[in-house]
């Protein structure tokens, strides 16, 4: 009997190609969905996990974000002149960082805290949360744009996942608002843009990965922006930050403890890059199908410092959980509280 030569496995984006299938680029967020959903996840995150009363205190401003983003105010959405300059230029349409920002965020930011502060028993994070809320409309306008920009000087780890949940509302908002708006017109209001690495609707940074099992379509990768929860489809092992498919590496909390096949069941790994020694963590719809990218990330800081001391650095961002210390002194009264700071 003849041997038969091994054929190496295909790739879901091989075999969609071959199959003559187009893998779906962009999902973007549901306005019903999107925050309710991750504050499901959060609380079952929450039980057993040794961050549990900061998993449910982000749980509680993700409630919040749901209800804020079920009644937003108006604001100036993008015209068409403004897609087609965007579109031509190879630019998302809604720069975070450049974008100039409705005063109906900051509407948005007072609903989460005072949502927020019924719920927190009398304490320092209360006290925290409380400071915030008095804090002078200039301060925190700056503080978003140290936010909005990734600028570490002068930010305040303690305020960041509340202004951060405040501008994530609004983007989410604007994407959906704009994609309602325009989504019917001549040219597409999101797509392609030259930095596959950023978000094609805000420029954000993605927060993670999942890899997704969607019906004619399972196993695609799919980067989620940490600003407007966006997704958008980037092939597997690919570096998020360098685009390099070289010394690609996956680790996991199980590995750290167990054998390679108890691995191979993690849901949540961080993928690394050797070659720009960056890592983002991969969430596995088909080892849990209620995965959420961002309360995923969040319930395994254990695996950031891990893969950190290894001499990783991630690339993405989680605004309910910052890492690293200020340059300067943070300039928000909400910095004096012990209950809402943090890494990521």
């Amino acid at each position: 009997m003849s041997s038969a030569q091994a054929r190496p496995l295909l790739s879901p984006e091989e075999i969609a190609v071959r199959a003559g299938l187009e893998a779906q680029f962009l999902r973007l967020p549901v306005r019903g969905e999107v925050f309710a959903e991750r504050d499901i996840r959060l609380r079952q995150g929450a039980a057993g996990n040794s961050m549990r009363d900061y998993l449910l205190l982000m749980a509680d401003v993700v409630r919040a974000q749901h209800d804020v983003l079920q009644t937003y105010p108006t604001v100036k959405l993008p015209s068409a002149a403004d897609i087609d300059a965007a579109s031509r230029a190879g630019m998302p349409l809604l720069p975070v960082e450049h974008w100039p920002r409705d005063p109906a965020w900051r509407e948005g930011f007072t609903r989460i805290l005072d949502a927020v502060l019924a719920r927190l028993p009398a304490g320092p994070a209360r006290d925290s949360v409380a400071s915030l809320r008095a804090a002078d409309v200039d301060v925190i306008e700056r503080q978003a744009d140290r936010l909005s920009q990734n600028i570490t000087f002068g930010l305040d780890f303690a305020a960041a996942p509340f202004i951060g949940a405040a501008l994530q509302a609004y983007w989410t908002h604007m994407v959906i608002a704009t994609q309602e708006l325009h989504g019917k017109g001549p040219i597409a209001p999101f797509g392609r843009i030259d930095d596959a690495t950023r978000c094609p609707c805000c420029g954000g940074l993605p927060v993670a990965s999942v890899s997704r099992i969607d019906p004619g379509q399972g196993g695609l990768r799919y980067l989620q922006c940490s600003m407007c929860s966006t997704q958008w489809h980037m092939v597997r092992i690919k570096c998020t930050h360098c685009q390099s498919t070289k010394g690609i590496h996956y680790q996991s909390l199980q590995l750290a403890a167990a054998e390679a096949p108890a691995a191979a069941t993690a849901v949540v790994e961080a993928e690394t890059c050797d070659e720009c020694g960056s890592y983002l963590k991969i969430v596995r719809m088909e080892r849990d199908p209620h995965v959420e990218a961002m309360a995923d990330d969040l319930a395994t800081v254990t695996l950031d410092l891990l893969v950190s001391e290894a001499g990783y650095q991630r690339h993405g961002a989680n605004y309910m959980l910052l890492f690293g210390d200020p340059e300067s002194p943070p300039d928000t009264p909400g910095s004096q509280g012990d209950g809402a700071g943090g890494g990521g």
